[in-house]
């Protein structure tokens, strides 16, 4: 008999601290903030507390989900976590979530592809889901807690990364939620933006630490600035025409929430109306790995998400230019 991976619920943390534009402008001792909501759409974003790392958000959110699926942390078969800002480099930070949750029945593993992570990660579970009898609930969470990795002299990542976690509860069901899933890169451009230090080729010693700081997000060389609105409409027709769909069939499009005009513009080419899709960007700042279930969660709450036999389409994209897209029948009932 046949089984079929949905969605079933959703959940998610934003720390409580706020920095706004204001406050950058001050801090950066220039006015960035007029740029940020012309160019970008970021009033304001939030960073988590002093005693809180990505775990911990994450922890938090799947708490909610877990109450909305109406099931316990031990009914969890799987934890995957997407981030690229771990608790630790190792061991995975799903086993942290899975000790701080209790969930003692799930099985663990971190997907890092920068913020394309959890569109990737819900692809995964929706295969193990489809081939193995062995999973009936996966947690899909994305946890971002870029703050701690930030240079706060920095304009250019300073004004963008935020906090904060998204999460998904994919169970089996009867009928399909899950239609198609693409996954590209463009690897040659790993080394433009990232956390460089720490890893393998440059570890953190002392004597780098002593003379370039802690580990940090950084641009590091230029890429293609329109490169998401140049490659996600590819990615998303071949996804759709994947699920046997045409772009009018999908009734809701989620996008890494990196840029609210890049998004537009994506939404005029695909010829779809911006009331098919939803933005958090401009008071959440950006959530990385977390922005798409945020976003989806956010959506769901204020009643201008998905319903019942809607099709969902998630688009993701994240440094390394890992690039991911997803499409979904949407079964879960708002809770």
């Amino acid at each position: 008999m046949a089984q079929f991976a949905q969605i079933i619920s959703t959940g998610r943390y934003i720390p409580e601290k706020v920095i706004t534009n204001d406050d950058l402008n001050t801090l950066l001792g220039e006015n960035v903030g007029d740029w940020l909501v012309e160019n970008v759409g970021i009033h304001e974003r939030h960073i988590m507390a002093e005693d809180e790392t990505t775990s911990d958000l994450i922890v938090q959110a799947a708490r909610q989900a877990l109450a909305r699926a109406g099931i316990g942390p031990a009914e969890l078969d799987l934890i995957l976590v997407a981030t690229d800002t771990p608790d630790y480099i190792s061991p995975a930070t799903a086993s942290v979530v899975q000790a701080k949750l209790g969930a003692r029945n799930a099985g663990t593993f971190d997907i890092n592809c920068a913020c394309a992570a959890w569109v990737t990660a819900l692809d995964a579970a929706a295969r193990y889901i489809a081939t193995d009898r062995d999973y009936q609930y996966i947690l899909v969470a994305g946890g971002y807690g870029m703050s701690q990795f930030i240079d706060w002299t920095d304009k250019y990542t300073a004004t963008l990364f935020a906090d904060g976690a998204g999460v998904a509860i994919v169970g089996r069901g009867d009928v399909p939620g899950f239609l198609s899933g693409k996954l590209i890169a463009a690897g040659e451009y790993y080394d433009a933006l990232g956390i460089f230090s720490g890893g393998a080729t440059r570890p953190a010693t002392l004597e780098q630490v002593t003379e370039s700081g802690k580990p940090k997000v950084q641009f590091v060389r230029k890429f293609p600035a329109t490169y998401n609105l140049d490659h996600w409409p590819r990615l998303i027709q071949e996804t759709v025409e994947k699920a046997g769909l045409d772009l009018d069939q999908v009734d809701f499009y989620l996008f890494t929430q990196i840029n609210a005009r890049t998004i537009e513009k994506v939404m005029a080419q695909l010829g779809q109306p911006m009331s098919k899709t939803h933005m958090i960007m401009d008071k959440w700042g950006y959530l990385g790995s977390a922005c798409i279930p945020a976003a989806l969660d956010d959506a769901l709450q204020l009643g201008v998400g998905p319903v019942a036999g809607d099709r969902v389409l998630f688009c993701a994209s994240g440094g390394g230019f890992a690039m991911a897209a997803s499409v979904w029948q949407w079964t879960a009932k708002i809770l």
